[in-house]
């Protein structure tokens, strides 16, 4: 009886014993699992935040990609354009430059045609040179240049020469041209010519010339000095002019083509210059 009493003692407190043990694991497994439940919370927000992360990056990607397609098809708009200028601007250079080319092969015809009759309106002026010389031999007159005024003893006037400076000289040559004594002022235009061929002056001494044989209708000498201006000062004031009054000398020696040709060639050169409208003009009344 005694040893059953001491068996059920022993079996309540192994029972007492066992139940304090399952309580402690149930407390520690609560607190795993609190501990899991806490963790699986943080896990939560963690994919949550990296979720949001993730969404927001592909969000300013897309973003991104949609501004780098807005820019890339800006970009090849305006390439397209600029594709479309220099096409454009290829064919006005194109044109440009067949028409510059036609110029100056029309210049470069004109010139020679031109020289060409240049060149035979020096052979005529020349022979009539010699003519007017043999005439003048003939006739026992003196040579022209020479100084018609003799004195007693036979021996000529020197010319009457101004001072010795450039301005001087063509103020001196300008006053006897405009006062009909074409000789001396002829004479006067060389000596600068002569003496200061860089002169301000040269250019127009040279047309002045050029005026005087024209004045004595010895036109075909007027042309060839003319052309002096026309060849050594292509760029002075008196340019334009020479070619003017080479084409009206022509025109009054009856020659209409050659006439044409210079002042067609005045207006080539000298579009803007009053003597190329004045050119113009003449040139309607041809027929």
């Amino acid at each position: 009886m005694l040893a059953m009493k001491i068996i059920i003692l022993f079996t309540a407190c192994i029972a007492v014993l066992c139940g304090c043990a399952m309580q402690q694991d149930v407390i520690a497994l609560y607190d795993r699992i609190a501990v899991l439940e806490q963790r699986n919370i943080e896990l939560e927000k963690d994919e949550a935040q990296l979720k949001s992360l993730t969404q927001e990056s592909i969000k300013k990607q897309e973003e991104k990609e949609h501004y780098y397609r807005t820019r890339s098809a800006d970009i090849h708009v305006m390439l397209d354009g600029l594709r479309e200028e220099i096409r454009i601007l290829n064919g006005k250079l194109e044109e440009a430059e067949y028409l510059l080319k036609r110029k100056i092969a029309v210049l470069e015809d004109v010139g020679a045609k031109r020289k060409d009759v240049l060149g035979k309106v020096e052979e005529r002026s020349a022979l009539n040179y010699d003519y007017i010389v043999n005439i003048q031999k003939y006739l026992n007159l003196e040579p022209p240049g020479s100084d018609s005024k003799t004195k007693a003893v036979g021996k000529t006037d020197p010319p009457k020469r101004s001072g010795g400076s450039e301005d001087e000289i063509y103020a001196s040559a300008k006053q006897a041209f405009d006062h009909g004594d074409l000789e001396a002022a002829r004479e006067e235009f060389q000596r600068i010519i002569k003496q200061y061929p860089k002169s301000q002056h040269a250019d127009n001494a040279q047309f002045w010339i050029g005026e005087i044989y024209y004045r004595e209708k010895w036109y075909e000498k007027a042309i060839l000095e003319y052309q002096k201006v026309i060849e050594k000062y292509p760029k002075g004031n008196k340019a334009p002019a020479s070619f003017l009054k080479q084409g009206l000398a022509f025109l009054n020696l009856g020659e209409k083509a050659n006439a044409r040709l210079i002042l067609e060639e005045l207006i080539l050169k000298y579009p803007k210059s009053n003597e190329a409208d004045i050119a113009k003009k003449k040139l309607k009344g041809f027929k």
